[in-house]
Formats: structure tokens, sequence, C-alpha cells
């Protein structure tokens, strides 16, 4: 088993790499074989069960328990090997789990691109959200990279950072499954309304917590930031639930109301304007200080989630 000392420097090094680094796209990477095993999987189990709602329930347990027990297994067998093997895979592991830096580099494509090019910045937004890209305008574009940094920094930097903190390297990249699960098969559609049932619903149980979470966490990091933690605390507490997921409408709201900005509204997919919920009030025109602001929370978010976790630990005596 881990030691506490040793928890703390898988955590310090892996937020430390992923900040300097990035993703570590040129190494093998879990998540991709998350992927390929729940590819492979959908089809042998929609075939063997009738129940299409019991197969998919199947999928996650799986997906999941797999996920965690290889993760589990290569740590363990590598501290069989040496102490520094294991600590080594556990850096690794919990490394790949974290997603800070590339958030802020696919995200910072789209307001770099529109320095010089607006159809170029509308094709790097399309990479990173749903909704249809070609018609927006400049404060569209940005609208669409800040709301995505926001709700990002709840699934793919303070969830798995949460979950690290909790139970170690297998743990987050059970989370990062889970996380996967949803983005593939967690899909309102014909082919996955059934089938992705139980992921979808799993994606919002794990995150419950950690949207939350995030939402308080931008609030205190907002003053810290150059931002508004007052507006932060007052629209999170308003306008937290305007989403039609149970968590992402958390972090976008205290973003929204540190930056002075509003989020939501109108969106077209597949030819449909769909209109959504606003969160926050127009006190500011959405810009790139905003996009440079939400990044801002973000990073600050996870310094104070380590802080936090780092100044309980001291507090019970374990350091």
């Amino acid at each position: 088993m881990m030691s506490i000392d040793a928890h703390i420097a898988v955590v310090l090094g892996a937020v430390l790499l992923d900040l300097v680094l990035g993703d570590p796209r040129a190494l093998p990477h879990p998540v991709v074989g998350i992927g390929e095993l729940i590819s492979a999987l959908e089809g042998p189990l929609r075939r063997m069960v009738p129940n299409v709602r019991l197969a998919g329930v199947l999928l996650l347990v799986i997906t999941v328990g797999v996920s965690y027990a290889l993760a589990a297994s290569f740590v363990y067998a590598a501290y069989l090997l040496a102490p520094a093997a294991g600590f080594v895979v556990s850096l690794y592991l919990a490394w790949v789990s974290l997603a800070a830096r590339s958030l802020h580099l696919e995200s910072a494509k789209v307001v770099q691109a529109l320095q010089s090019d607006v159809p170029a910045a509308r094709l790097a937004l399309s990479y990173i959200v749903g909704r249809e890209t070609a018609e927006l305008d400049e404060p569209e574009i940005i609208r669409g990279a800040v709301e995505t940094v926001a709700e990002n920094t709840g699934d793919g930097v303070i969830a798995p950072l949460f979950y690290l903190l909790l139970g170690g390297p297998a743990l987050a990249i059970a989370y990062k499954a889970v996380n996967t699960l949803d983005s593939m098969v967690g899909y309102k559609n014909e082919r996955f309304i059934e089938f992705g049932w139980a992921s979808a619903r799993f994606d919002d149980l794990a995150n419950y917590v950690p949207a939350r979470l995030t939402g308080l966490l931008m609030v205190l990091a907002a003053p810290l930031c150059g931002l508004n933690g007052g507006g932060a605390w007052r629209i999170l507490r308003r306008d937290g639930r305007n989403h039609s997921s149970p968590n992402s409408g958390f972090p976008e709201a205290a973003a929204a109301g540190a930056l002075g900005v509003r989020l939501g509204g109108a969106n077209r997919y597949f030819g449909k304007i769909i209109e959504k919920p606003t969160i926050g009030d127009p006190l500011l025109p959405l810009s790139r200080e905003s996009y440079a602001g939400v990044v801002r929370l973000m990073y600050g978010s996870e310094a104070l989630l380590v802080a936090g976790w780092l100044a309980a630990l001291a507090l019970v005596g374990v350091i």
C-alpha cells in the first residue's frame, strides 16, 4: 500500500507534470484503452443481452471494474518489483487522469484564431463543443470557449483530482472510465438512449460532489484571480441549476458570476435552434478577457483544492 508521503508526492508530481507538459499524447494512454474496450464490448453485449438497458448496465460495470482492477494491479505489481517502479507507475496514471493543461491549450486555439481568422476560430471551437459553430460571431465563439472551460474544470480537472486525492491513481482512472463511457454512449439518441442510460446516470452521480465543489472553489478562487467572488457566489446560488445537466450548471454559474457575463441561451444543433436557460447577468461583454479570466479560475480552483487537501492532512496530524 502506498504511504501517505508517496501519495502526496504522486499528487503533487501529477499536477506539476500536467501543468508543465499537458497530456502525454506520445505515450500509451489509459483513456485510449478504455475507449477501445467500450467499442469492443458494445456489439457483443447488445447481441448477448436482449434487454438493451441491462446490456448498458453490464457495459458500465465491466468497463469501470476492468479499468480500476488493471490500474490497481499495475501499481501493485510495480511496487512488488521495486518501490521506485511503483511510484513511477502511480505517478503516470495520476498524471494522465488530469487535463487542465490540455483544456487550456485546446480552448486557447479558439481565442488565438480570433485575432486574425474568425472561420478558423469557428472550426477550432467545433472540436471542443457539440453545437454548430459555422455562423457564430466573436462574442458567441467566446461564449462557447468560456462555457467549455468552466464546465470541464469540473469533470476534466477537479473531479479526477478529487478522486485521485480520495483513492489514489486507480480510483482516478476508474473515474476517467465513467467519464469516457458518458462521452461515448451517454447520448439521448435512438442508438444510445437505452444502452447508454446507466453510463449517463452514473456519470451524473460521480460528478455530483465534484461539480458543486468546483463551484465553491471558483467562488473562493475568484478574488485571488482578480475576479468577483461575491458575484460568483450570488450567481452560483441563483443559477446553478439553470442547466439540462444536474452538474454542469454549478461551475458555469460560478464562472459567469465571477466574470460578470451571461452564459447559456440559444445554440444550434443539427440545424435546429435550442433555447437553453441563461446563466449569469450581462454586466460585461463576452470578450477575450472573459476567456482569460475563466482560465485563471480553472487553475486557481485546482490550486485551492490541492492546498486545502494538504491543509486538512496537516490539521489531522497526518503530515
